[in-house]
């Protein structure tokens, strides 16, 4: 007990510390006058903090956690004031922040999620641990290493599943069909977390890639991927759901699609000076047409390689006007495994105009979940592209083609809701030979209305006319996997994706606007123009 006194105290005078220091700092931003009596300042408020902190830990109705007032209290409610980035890592969340990073763990190698109450496998990681062992999609992990997994989360159960390389971990499932539980002991090695989950020809000669994220292997994965396809007639580049994550893996990936020498990014802040980013290596000549498949969940990283393929006229943009996450984190390490990421710098792209979204005047819910327009053009802020194109800053990267986004109907919502398609591809599996010439027709939806009855879940003919390419679509995909694997199911959804199919027709407009953008900055370069 005395020692996790002196670790709380030692954790507040270092807050109070950090949050005077931050004030100080921020305080002559806002103001070009020195604050006077600053060190008194910061005294009194440390002061006054543990005096707060004390009452609270001497007279609150219940013991006082010290973690949990300092990591999820004091630090991330200073931070919060700042801006909405900015954040506190405490000892696991910074060890899953280095996680995502590397691209790699160590542990079984499957993909695991809550259905009908319980912890299941969604799909082992083909030629992973758990998936030679011959773990299937579906199982229930009843118990690790012994510790029965009733009411723990998800999260709880990824995290018994991890450990040091070349360790054992002992793995109890419930599987359908079989009468009794079975043991699975699995020796743990170095798992990839790949950025790049999908990459194939979707069409002959036009590729299809999907980056998840940036972390340390992306532009690597991107690279192989290319090199793979070969001579290419077009691409389509998911970054749709892509949070961001590395800013140097973010201008390598832009780096293989702009032409060397070409600016694709630059950022500076209060106290550093502008750095400006530019293509190394650049495309070598090949200028294929490339669509880019951009949400509202596409931010940071993912936007600045949007906004240098926009700005130069290399690609069209297409989807919906992406999250507006310009603002850049500085990862510093503190004691006691935690981390700080603190915004420094803002983003812009190669035109000038800024990525970041405006976050004044509105809560953390609002900033993240609300989003009233779509029109960034109501910001003051116009830049051009390199052939004249108008594009809007400070709102994120507004597409060039808008696709207004999937919506599902009640229907919809409630089979997602109960885990239709993934129990209904478990059952069919057990009771079908699935090749990969599989088709949803119409014997396969009469076995889904039958599964529906047997599981209680109601339905109309109406309901199922009216969703019916969606039905279909959902179930081949979660046959896939299923029967296939991951990758395979992957592919499957987004042959059929409506946004990846209009991004396929969309591929001579993108070559049309890279030509045109060509021949007008080759007019503007010519010295007959410049004689004039």
């Amino acid at each position: 007990m005395v020692r996790s006194s002196r670790r709380t105290l030692f954790l507040v005078v270092l807050i109070l510390l950090a949050c005077g220091f931050l004030g100080m700092l921020f305080a002559q931003k806002s103001s070009p006058a020195p604050l006077p009596n600053g060190d008194s300042d910061v005294r009194d408020s440390l002061k006054t903090f543990t005096q707060v902190y004390d009452i609270v830990e001497q007279n609150y109705a219940e013991p006082v956690n010290p973690d949990k007032a300092i990591y999820n209290g004091a630090i991330p409610g200073m931070l919060h004031a700042l801006d909405p980035h900015s954040n506190f890592f405490d000892p696991k969340s910074y060890s899953l922040l280095r996680e995502e990073q590397r691209g790699k763990y160590y542990g079984v190698g499957m993909t695991v999620g809550p259905r009908n109450n319980k912890v299941i496998v969604i799909a082992p990681f083909v030629g992973s641990p758990a998936y030679r062992a011959g773990i299937r999609p579906g199982d229930v992990i009843a118990a690790v290493d012994g510790k029965a997994t009733d009411n723990m989360s998800t999260s709880d159960v990824a995290d018994l599943l991890k450990g040091p390389k070349g360790t054992s971990v002992r793995i109890t499932v419930l599987r359908e069909g079989s009468e009794k539980p079975l043991e699975f002991n699995i020796i743990r090695d170095e798992i990839p977390r790949n950025s790049v989950d999908l990459a194939f020809l979707i069409r002959p000669g036009i590729g299809y890639i999907h980056v998840t994220g940036f972390q340390e292997t992306t532009e690597h994965e991107v690279s192989d991927a290319l090199d793979k396809f070969g001579d290419l007639k077009g691409l389509v580049l998911d970054l749709r759901q892509n949070p961001g994550g590395l800013l140097n893996e973010g201008v390598g990936v832009a780096d293989k699609f702009l032409r060397k020498g070409q600016l694709i990014v630059s950022h500076h802040g209060r106290a550093s000076q502008e750095k400006r980013y530019v293509a190394l290596h650049g495309n070598a000549g090949k200028e294929y047409p490339l669509v880019v498949l951009v949400n509202r969940g596409t931010a940071s990283a993912a936007e600045i390689v949007a906004g240098a393929i926009q700005d130069h006229d290399r690609g069209l943009i297409v989807g919906e006007t992406t999250f507006g996450k310009g603002l850049v984190q500085t990862v510093y390490p503190l004691s006691e495994n935690t981390g700080l990421a603190l915004t420094t710098a803002k983003y812009y792209t190669p035109s000038g105009r800024l990525i970041q979204r405006d976050y004044s005047n509105m809560s953390l819910y609002d900033y993240y979940y609300n989003r009233d327009t779509e029109d960034n053009s109501a910001n003051h802020e116009v830049k051009l592209t390199d052939s004249g194109r108008t594009v809007y800053g400070g709102g994120g990267i507004s597409p060039d083609v808008k696709i207004p986004p999937q919506k599902t109907d009640n229907f919809e919502d409630s089979l997602l809701q109960h885990y239709a398609f993934f129990n209904f591809a478990k059952h069919y599996a057990n009771t079908h030979q699935v090749s990969k010439n599989f088709e949803v027709d119409d014997a396969v939806m009469q076995d889904f209305r039958k599964f529906l009855d047997q599981e209680k879940m109601p339905y109309t003919e109406q309901e199922l006319a009216q969703d019916n390419e969606w039905i279909r679509s959902t179930i081949r995909s979660e046959v896939f996997i299923d029967a296939f694997g991951q990758e395979e199911g992957l592919k499957v959804h987004a042959e059929a994706d409506p946004e990846v199919l209009k991004g396929l027709e969309l591929l001579p407009q993108a070559k049309q606007l890279a030509e045109n953008a060509k021949r007008v900055v080759a007019e503007r370069a010519s010295p007959s123009r410049l004689s004039r």
